[in-house]
């Protein structure tokens, strides 16, 4: 039996979240940390485009695809300077609304990936159980 590769891209979009959460609470924390550069992680299309997911082939008329491959370039880089919040006094680039913003959409992103992995779960009960 083949796996299901839907299962490792929403495990590869979950791993990149968690980094990209641990990233956005770091921000977060360091807010009033003098001379502290936010930070951000690559976005999740640099990472798929690396990863080598491609779809299987069931006809040799069909592209030719790759099993999956865990690159490991999920990378944390400096964040692009807010235009809002600029460099503060202090040398601090952390912006909280825009840290906030993030959050809030990691949040999204891992509910809409939870439902889609618990929805595909289900269809696959039901053909098994018929």
């Amino acid at each position: 039996m083949q796996p299901i590769q839907l299962f490792d891209l929403a495990s590869r979009q979950a791993e990149w979240l968690t980094i990209r959460q641990q990233v956005v609470a770091g921000n977060i924390a360091n807010a009033n940390t003098p001379k502290f550069r936010a930070k951000d992680v690559t976005p999740f299309d640099a990472v798929l485009d690396n990863s080598n997911i491609n779809m299987a082939r069931t006809n040799p008329a069909h592209l030719s695809g790759n099993d999956f491959s865990d690159s490991g370039d999920i990378d944390v880089k400096d964040a692009a300077l807010d235009q809002e919040i600029g460099v503060q006094e202090s040398g601090n680039t952390v912006g909280l609304a825009e840290e906030l913003s993030k959050s809030g959409d990691i949040k999204r992103q891992y509910d809409l990936n939870t439902s889609l992995v618990s929805s595909f779960n289900r269809m696959m009960l039901m053909t098994v159980r018929r």
